[in-house]
């Protein structure tokens, strides 16, 4: 990627974080984001159950390689990224719960979720412990990588661009993702 294609997706991006936080905000405001942090198991479809702790997810390479499609490897495994827009999760608009796709654990829900406008789902916050973190430096400067806090799998990066109360967004790689609907 070219310097000047680099800073007109980062433009681009912070123009549409920032009118996403404008459509986003009432939502949040109204439920609060301690009740959509913590009421995460009324999003899960009828009859799923996910044990409160469960141990760490350890497999060998081979047995990754198995259980994921390439891309799901490339992503979870290799620190990869899909391609912008390429995801059929950021057009997903029912009610659900967002799961890891190695593993299962649940990570966001339908209402965490908001067109960021980058071409990834993107969420203003997490259920809480569904993600350990990390500073990542592979575009030179310092970025914040989380990983599944199961399976270890990498998911995305998290900015301070997103809209309020949090100002986070949780970029996310929809290939890492599995949707259920409630």
């Amino acid at each position: 990627m070219n310097r000047r294609h680099f800073l007109s997706l980062t433009a681009l991006s912070l123009v549409a974080a920032r009118e996403a936080r404008a459509q986003a905000a009432k939502p949040v405001a109204a439920r609060g984001i301690d009740a959509i942090r913590n009421d995460w198991k009324s999003f899960l479809p009828a009859g799923a159950m996910f044990p409160p702790a469960t141990p760490p997810l350890s497999l060998t390479r081979d047995e990754w390689k198995a259980r994921l499609t390439r891309e799901q490897f490339h992503v979870l495994r290799e620190e990869g990224t899909e391609h912008a827009g390429s995801s059929k999760l950021n057009d997903e608009k029912r009610r659900g719960v967002y799961v890891c796709v190695g593993c299962r654990l649940p990570l966001f829900t339908s209402e965490m979720k908001y067109d960021s406008g980058t071409g990834w789902p993107s969420y203003f916050t997490t259920i809480p412990g569904a993600f350990k973190t990390k500073t990542d430096y592979k575009l030179l400067y310092p970025r914040t990588e989380y990983h599944c806090a199961r399976c270890g799998g990498h998911h995305g990066h998290v900015f301070d661009d997103g809209p309020p109360p949090t100002r986070e967004r949780w970029c996310n790689n929809g290939v890492a993702l599995e949707f259920l609907a409630a």
